[in-house]
């Protein structure tokens, strides 16, 4: 008997599981025959990502394309798992009309697959350094996109003002991220430029972190950290040493702002999924993506945290926001 119930319990585990790998979804089922299927690849669990993947979604709809009706989305997130990407990929190219890579790694994951699936791209750093497009101008393949570049310099000016003293600043990023590694050589220029001393650490994981922020930290007045997707998901260990060394961080982009980081000047993440989705849009209609320009965010702004510049001491004042 007990034999029996185990073997009946394994065959209705195994019925579950065929029924759950062949069934399609909601959106799939109430679409229109002809409806256009959207593909989205998110590298990780992240403020900023979540916020280009909302606006690109909200953009598509306002202009009359609606999940579950004209076009279907599949959306996936990698975890930040380097090892799920491929697979991932391979399944989105397949089934799908288009689809979007929402960061670095997600976007040249898709684009390193893909032969005649256009690609969209969000929330890259340097698209031309990782060898999505050719030039901004002219894509010359089958990805385009948007970049988030931030306005380092005004980063730096922004700096200045406010800490009209600062000497040394401490910059971290993640040695694996091709974003950071770019933010990282243009901030280094900067400095330099302005007459400030930059000490420069990498780190691999989120477990170099902490160590990695406190060493910067003793040594200089500042911490400059990029728009880096390992260092944001550990950034309250960041701002926690940043309250108890009383050194200001700054950089990143705008949602870590509200973890603790004084400033950043940088893209507006929904507004760049907007952006994103208006050239999707023209795909959708027939338009290659090597005629499509790849673009920089057109909505960028200041974000300041004014308890942080309080409990610091620091006045922000002459930031606007």
């Amino acid at each position: 008997m007990k034999r029996f119930l185990k073997g009946l319990l394994a065959l209705s585990a195994a019925v579950l599981v065929l029924s759950a790998c062949s069934s399609t979804s909601e959106s799939e089922k109430t679409a229109d025959k002809d409806a256009k299927h959207i593909g989205i690849l998110q590298y990780v669990e992240h403020p900023s990502l979540t916020a280009s993947r909302k606006g690109f979604i909200d953009e598509l709809k306002k202009e009359g394309y609606v999940n579950g009706k004209n076009i279907v989305i599949d959306y996936k997130n990698a975890q930040g798992d380097q090892s799920n990407l491929q697979s991932i990929s391979e399944k989105l190219i397949r089934k799908n009309d288009l689809v979007l890579g929402i960061a670095t790694t997600a976007a040249q994951s898709l684009a390193s697959l893909s032969t005649d699936v256009p690609i969209l791209f969000t929330d890259v750093t340097d698209p031309v350094s990782a060898s999505l497009v050719k030039s901004m101008k002219h894509p010359g393949g089958i990805a385009t996109g948007t970049s988030d570049m931030a306005p380092i310099a005004k980063q730096v000016e922004l700096l200045k003002e406010v800490l009209p003293n600062v000497k040394k600043v401490g910059i971290m990023y993640t040695t694996s991220e091709r974003n950071s590694e770019v933010q990282v050589n243009q901030a280094k220029k900067l400095f330099k430029k302005a007459g400030i001393e930059t000490v420069v650490k990498g780190i691999s994981s989120t477990n170099d972190v902490q160590d990695t922020a406190k060493s910067l930290m003793s040594k200089s007045d500042a911490l400059f950290i990029p728009t880096d997707n390992t260092i944001v998901s550990s950034i309250n260990l960041v701002t926690e040493l940043s309250k108890e060394m009383k050194v200001p961080v700054i950089g990143g982009s705008a949602d870590v702002v509200a973890q603790g980081v004084l400033f950043t000047y940088g893209a507006d993440y929904e507004s760049l999924g907007r952006q994103t989705a208006k050239m999707g849009i023209q795909i959708l209609k027939g338009k290659k993506p090597s005629e499509i320009p790849a673009e920089y965010p057109k909505s960028v702004k200041a974000v300041v945290n004014k308890k942080i510049a309080k409990l610091l001491g620091i006045d922000v004042s002459q930031i606007t926001e």
